[in-house]
């Protein structure tokens, strides 16, 4: 299995993620859960303990539920770029972290810091899209030094490899479903990039136009050389520790 370093991760459905770190700490990734029809029911019946919440980007399928999950989890902070946080702060969410790209914020000996993501971030308010900052993603550094990138919806993009050089991320959460994010093509050179030596794929699966699958994210790995690169195949539900 794959080796975490103590921290757990828990994919809760197309692109919400649950993590736990080796220090104990809970975060969200993305809170999409009672609209998700990929989410288990136990998950939309309560999270459980929440200590961060992190959001990458204003799409609904990726904040559906920010504001449910900050008033029933009560996380200490809500991690988000700033536009995205100054809206939620509008609807009542309270202690809101809005920061911006480069930037590294310390939750509680977890470090996240924001990076670019190649993707729109439009926030549906009523019958309006308003507009919500850019699409981000997360290099996480857990207590004991063990990095993660969490990459939210994104496409390949030439950059990836300045995270590589920055921050050297051992294992990636990459979206794989193609049509609104890297297809596995992308996502298998993406990985070349970041210099991973394992893959948790998200955002696939849950519509018919997310054709993107973990088979053919491992083809193309391998098509390029990579196929000592590990692919994370969870269904919902499953944890990875």
């Amino acid at each position: 299995a794959m080796d975490l370093h103590g921290a757990q991760v828990t994919w809760l459905g197309h692109g919400t993620f649950k993590l736990q770190s080796p220090g104990g700490k809970s975060l969200l990734i993305d809170p999409w859960v009672q609209g998700n029809p990929a989410c288990p029911d136990a998950f939309k019946r309560g999270l459980g303990k929440l200590d961060y919440l992190l959001i990458t980007h204003g799409h609904f399928d990726h904040i559906g539920d920010a504001i449910a999950v900050a008033r029933d989890a009560q996380p200490q902070q809500i991690v988000g770029v700033v536009e995205l946080t100054a809206w939620l702060e509008g609807k009542g969410v309270q202690n809101t972290v809005g920061m911006n790209k480069g930037g590294t914020y310390d939750l509680g000996g977890i470090k996240v810091t924001m990076v670019h993501a190649d993707h729109s971030c439009g926030i549906n308010d009523g019958d309006q899209i308003v507009y919500g900052g850019e699409a981000v993603g997360y290099v996480i550094t857990f207590e004991n030094g063990f990095r993660l990138y969490a990459a939210g919806d994104t496409n390949v993009f030439g950059d990836m490899r300045l995270i590589a050089d920055l921050y050297q991320p051992e294992v990636a959460i990459l979206p794989i479903g193609d049509f609104y994010t890297m297809g596995p093509r992308e996502a298998a050179r993406a990985a070349q990039l970041l210099g991973v030596r394992a893959i948790i794929p998200g955002h696939y699966a849950t519509f018919p136009a997310l054709v993107g699958t973990p088979g053919a994210l491992r083809e193309e790995l391998g098509k390029l050389g990579l196929g000592a690169v590990e692919v994370a195949a969870i269904q919902p539900g499953q944890t990875i520790q």
